[in-house]
């Protein structure tokens, strides 16, 4: 049975590990004449409150967070995506596992390609990883990376298309 993927998710958050499963995504894309849709999500601050503080300082506002993310969104397609790539963004807040399982449901996604940041120790005890979290509740398969990134010989491709 030949797989059928025609809509791939990939997480971005502008990391080098995302950019790195952005560039073997798109020769999955490539071969499965596939859409891409990437998502990047914006994580809530929460301050505690502090009553020593004389002065408060007041996050960016949602707006402002997204018209931000929507303009870095924009130049870093057109830096790191071939043009005949057909390619849609999604913007959402909230915990980045559970934004990216919605939206592969959402979307109707056949396969999630993301980067696992390799975070190891008590940092991964305390929080998990969100690559991990993804694995163990996607609607659908997920691919996840690791750097060195074997299998594909993308640095070169990339550099050739441009």
């Amino acid at each position: 049975m030949e797989p059928h993927i025609k809509k791939i998710l990939v997480p971005i958050d502008f990391s080098d590990y995302s950019k790195d499963a952005l560039n073997y995504a798109i020769n999955f894309i490539k071969y499965f004449n596939a859409k891409l849709t990437l998502i990047y999500v914006i994580e809530p601050v929460i301050y505690p409150p502090d009553f020593s503080a004389t002065q408060i300082s007041i996050p960016p506002t949602d707006y402002e967070l997204t018209k931000t993310a929507k303009e870095s969104l924009e130049h870093f397609i057109e830096r790191e995506i071939p043009s005949n790539i057909d390619v849609d963004t999604v913007i959402k807040t909230g915990k980045p596992f559970v934004e990216i399982i919605e939206t592969a449901e959402e979307e109707n996604i056949d396969l999630i390609i993301i980067s696992s940041h390799g975070h190891s120790g008590i940092e991964k005890i305390l929080f998990g990883s969100t690559a991990e979290k993804v694995v163990r509740k996607a609607p659908c398969p997920v691919l996840t990376l690791r750097t060195p990134i074997k299998g594909f010989n993308y640095n070169n491709e990339r550099k050739n298309e441009k």
